[in-house]
This record gives structure tokens, C-alpha cells and sequence, in this order.
């Protein structure tokens, strides 16, 4: 009988209500905020962080999760009679995570033979950020509780990043500028007029797809470029910051323009705010539109 485990990093932002009642095992990065370090979710906590951002003048940095704590991971997941290590993580473009945990993996299995074919490790590379893996990470994780099988769960997987998009906007381009993580947004123009820049997040790369006059329209612009893609009556979730009016205005009109409300809510952690900045909004959903690559 299969035992699955799911892995996935803190950038994920999923719910610690989640990550206890699905026993989803969620890896920390590492945050620095001037001279000082954090583990992510285990140091410090989203409210703590957007008051840390909100006192300092220049910009955190993260850094990636290494070979050694993947390596480290899955040997205690072996030992602990695994058979299959569904790991979902951050967007390889966007960070070397991706890449440390498939050489991992490949260091694992040179110097534990007799793992072969015993448990079975899947780096799946999300494409996405925040909420755009993290919650499918939750679905496969109820998926496995229920009794689906390792390749029905793959399948999901798979097919949820093949459409998976996120249109979003960051009320201000502070922290995307001087980190230089987020390239469109850095080089977005128009700000002091009063311009604001709607991103789209598809295929492992942040664009810049329209933009706004002013906050007030930053909520219909999104909904608008939702509703032109979204696949009729699929689950969708909302992402969003230090503010949750700002959500609740989502949540509200999303709701009344879909005719049903998201299926769930993702506040960004420090892994995403520190490029994004802590007042942020935004839609996760499967689109139409099936990736070509």
C-alpha cells in the first residue's frame, strides 16, 4: 500500500490548518531583513514580517532551500517507510530550489541503492508562486487521504500547472523595482501618474498585461481579465497582503461576477512579499488556454 508524503516550501503559503490536517511537510526559506535572519513560518509569521518591511528601508532577500536540506529531507522520509515523496516547488525561473532538489534527489539515490523502485520521489516544478501551487499541493493532498493513487495524483498535478494562471497587482512597485525579481513590473513606467500595472503569471514567467488609472480600478481590471479566461465553474482562489479589506472587496466581487466564492484565500508570506510588497491582490484559476510547452 502506498504512503505518500507531500512536500512543498514556505512559499507556497498555505494555511497552517492545512499543513497540520493534511500532514503536508512545508520547507522554509530563509528571509533576511538587514543583519537579521528568519526561518520562514518558524521565526516569524506574515503579520510579524509586514511590520518588519514597514520599519525598514531597504529590501528583504530570500535565499534557496540547498541540496543538503532536500538530501536531509528525504533520507528522514525513507526512513520513515515512504513510499512515494511528492515534492511541489517554487517557480525554477524564478529561483535554483527547483534545481537543488533534482540534484537531491540524484545524491539520494547514488548513495542509498537500495531506495530504488522502495520510494519514489517526484520534483514537480509549480511554474507559480504563492497560492498557484499551493493550493493544489492541498487538493492532492485530500486527493491521496481519499484513496487515489500516486499517477492519479501526478495527473492532477500536471494538468492544474499545464492552465494554471494568476492575474494580480501590487499597489505599489517599491519592493519589485529594487529587488529586480518581478522584470516587468521593474521596468513598468507611468507609476507617478498614478499608473497602476496588472500582472499576469503564466508558464513560469510575470508579465505585465494591462494597466489601471488609480487603486480604485485595480479590482474590475483583474476580474475583467479573469472572467476572459477562466474555465466555466472551476475552482479559483484570491491572493492578497497586509489587507484584508482589500480582499474582502475581491472575495465580494469575484463572487457576485462567477456566481460562487473562491474556494479559498491565500495571504503571501515574507517569500513573496519581499518582491511583491505587503499590499498585493489578486486571482488564482485554471485557464482556458492549456500551456504549449
Amino acid at each position: 500500500m502506498a504512503k505518500i508524503k507531500f512536500v512543498t516550501d514556505s512559499a507556497s503559503d498555505i494555511s497552517v490548518e492545512n499543513e497540520k490536517e493534511l500532514d503536508i511537510l512545508i520547507l522554509p526559506f530563509k528571509i533576511s531583513v538587514g543583519d537579521k535572519s528568519y526561518l520562514s513560518r518558524v521565526d516569524i509569521d506574515n503579520e510579524k514580517f509586514y511590520e518588519l518591511m514597514e520599519n525598514y528601508d531597504g529590501i528583504p532577500t530570500t535565499s534557496q532551500i540547498t541540496i543538503f536540506e532536500y538530501k536531509e529531507t528525504f533520507e528522514k522520509l525513507y526512513k520513515e517507510g515512504y513510499t512515494d515523496v511528492i515534492n511541489t516547488v517554487i517557480n525554477s525561473k524564478g529561483s535554483a530550489t527547483y534545481g537543488n532538489s533534482v540534484m537531491a534527489a540524484e545524491q539520494f539515490y547514488e548513495e542509498n541503492t537500495d531506495a530504488k523502485g522502495v520510494m519514489n520521489i517526484y520534483n514537480i516544478d509549480s511554474r507559480s508562486y504563492t497560492g498557484g501551487y499551493g493550493y493544489p499541493v492541498v487538493e492532492a493532498a485530500k486527493k491521496a487521504q481519499k484513496g487515489q493513487s500516486v499517477e492519479e495524483i501526478i495527473n492532477y498535478l500536471n494538468d492544474w500547472f499545464e492552465h494554471l494562471s494568476i492575474f494580480f497587482a501590487p499597489y505599489t512597485l517599491k519592493y519589485a523595482k529594487k529587488s529586480g525579481r518581478i522584470p516587468s513590473a521593474a521596468a513598468f513606467v507611468g507609476e507617478v501618474m498614478g499608473l497602476r500595472p496588472i500582472m499576469k503569471m503564466r508558464d513560469w514567467k510575470i508579465t505585465t498585461e494591462t494597466k489601471v488609472r488609480g487603486d480604485k480600478a485595480i479590482i474590475p481590471k483583474i476580474i475583467e481579465c479573469c472572467t476572459k479566461e477562466i474555465i466555466p465553474k472551476t475552482p479559483y482562489c484570491i491572493i492578497y497582503g497586509d489587507d484584508t479589506a482589500v480582499r474582502d472587496e475581491m472575495i465580494q466581487a469575484m463572487t457576485k461576477k462567477m456566481g460562487y466564492p473562491p474556494t479559498e484565500s491565500f495571504q503571501i508570506g515574507n517569500a513573496i512579499a519581499a518582491n511583491s510588497g505587503p499590499k498585493v491582490v489578486g486571482v488564482i484559476f485554471k485557464s482556458i488556454n492549456a500551456s504549449k510547452e
